[in-house]
């Protein structure tokens, strides 16, 4: 595939949430601009596939962020704002209710603050002053900020809620939801993660990820934005301290004005080169996951499953590692997709079950050859097990009688469809907040900015694009 003309104002690594916000932030201001993407479909982390006719989400358990119409001062709104897009395309519905389960105790939430806080006074009443002393924290640090230093949120937390019960159930959605580093995430990240899951909170389209990805396509293109699939960046090429050119995976050259890369700071710079791959070995990402998807002949309500998502632990104490096998299925995920508030009394026609845990990357990569489809069969059935131990028992028939359909993707999955090194989810450990590299007109974007999720992530490419192009 031949890319028309040779030199363009801005080229974009990826179409992904970042990329093309980045993209349509650019293309409002005239600016030429082309979005290359290797693979065939967008989205990136967040996109779908069909098997036999079905959609099947990757990613999206839901969009945080949620605040409902007319609240002001929020991600969301900003989002909408800068994109110039409204915000019923997106056709957000509400969460029922979700919740975090560890074997002595369950607290709800959903996206009404007012009911996490009453959970925590009913269950940790000597907290309830600290908890919102650590508001007030929150409230105070400005995470979005571009200069802001690394600080452990594990320590932070302890300084003002002292139950570990609580400090465990606090961090395992944020963690499962958005750290690239085991047992820890910076501050800045946490306060992310805690305003978008608890204070704000999860919506999704009743036609899931598919609607978000076209709302974006749609607005790009009718800007004028040029989009490239199925062709990718082989090599960046530098001259002093500015890219000089880009040869595309056709063996093309293309020049632009400035180059915004949304795969990831470590598979960024070894894109470039004048950059030994050593150089940024010690800043890749580690950790991964899998997730199966089950499809039902029931919706999960009928079943007497009633909550939108579910963060699990097996043990009063939460261990967020790289797993020792090829799966850990001691804490995990589990998604109901049915189970949002969707307009007009709407159903998905058919019931979903998503369960994800923490895996190993390389332990996927080295089974012989003839294993990975058995080792799927093996942990799907392992994960759906453990997943039907937290869930309230069903009330006829076993899983397997309700499930049409299953599938299952791996770190090796993840790989293969993003190119993040070691199938990571969420990214290298240490971030580049304020996007700029070694290069004066190579910017990074996307998740190895920091800004985590659907909405953060278009925040992102937003951010990249004001402060260090349109500025």
């Amino acid at each position: 595939m031949e890319v028309t003309g040779k030199h363009f104002d801005d080229v974009i690594i990826g179409a992904g949430m970042a990329g093309l916000a980045a993209g349509i932030r650019l293309a409002h201001f005239g600016r030429k601009v082309i979005i290359l993407e290797r693979h065939n479909a967008s989205g990136g982390l967040n996109s779908f596939y069909s098997i036999d006719g079905r959609k099947y989400d990757v990613g999206l358990h839901a969009v945080t962020n949620f605040v409902k119409k007319g609240v002001k001062g929020t991600p969301l709104g900003k989002l909408f704002r800068q994109l110039r897009i409204s915000r019923d395309e997106f056709a957000l519905c509400e969460q029922i209710e979700s919740k975090i389960a560890f074997p002595s105790l369950q607290i709800r939430f959903n996206n009404d603050f007012e009911l996490l806080k009453s959970e925590i006074v009913k269950h940790f009443p000597k907290e309830k002053d600290n908890f919102q002393q650590l508001i007030q924290r929150i409230d105070s640090f400005d995470a979005l900020s571009l200069g802001a230093k690394d600080l452990s949120a594990k320590a932070v937390v302890a300084e003002y809620l002292k139950d570990p019960l609580l400090q465990n159930m606090v961090f395992c959605p944020l963690m499962y939801y958005g750290s690239a580093v085991e047992d820890d995430m910076d501050f800045g990240q946490f306060v992310i993660m805690f305003n978008s899951i608890y204070r704000e909170g999860f919506a999704r389209p009743f036609d899931g990820v598919r609607t978000i990805i076209r709302t974006l396509s749609n607005k790009y293109k009718c800007l004028g934005g040029i989009r490239k699939m199925k062709l990718g960046v082989k090599q960046i090429i530098t001259e002093g301290v500015k890219v000089s050119k880009i040869i595309l995976d056709n063996d093309q050259e293309i020049t632009a004005d400035n180059v915004i890369s949304t795969a990831g700071i470590v598979e960024t710079l070894r894109l470039c080169n004048d950059q030994p791959v050593e150089a940024s070995t010690e800043n890749e990402g580690q950790l991964s996951f899998v997730e199966t998807i089950s499809v039902l002949d029931k919706q999960p309500r009928e079943l007497g499953w009633n909550d939108t998502i579910i963060f699990f632990n097996d043990s009063d104490t939460f261990n967020y590692r790289k797993s020792k096998d090829l799966v850990d299925t001691s804490s995990g995920v589990i998604c109901f997709p049915n189970n949002y508030q969707y307009e007009d009394g709407q159903e998905l026609a058919e019931g979903m079950l998503r369960v994800t845990a923490m895996a190993n990357y390389q332990k996927w990569k080295e089974l012989p050859k003839g294993e990975y489809i058995s080792q799927k069969e093996k942990w799907y059935e392992a994960m759906n097990q453990k997943a039907l131990s937290i869930l309230p028992p069903l009330k006829t028939n076993s899983l397997i009688d309700h499930t049409i359909a299953h599938d299952m993707f791996t770190p090796l999955t993840v790989k293969k469809f993003t190119g993040h090194i070691n199938g990571a989810i969420y990214g290298a450990p240490n971030k580049t907040r304020d996007g700029t590299t070694h290069l004066d007109n190579l910017f990074i974007s996307g998740t190895d900015q920091g800004f985590l999720g659907i909405i953060g992530a278009m925040l992102s490419g937003v951010s990249i694009a004001n402060a260090h192009i349109l500025s």
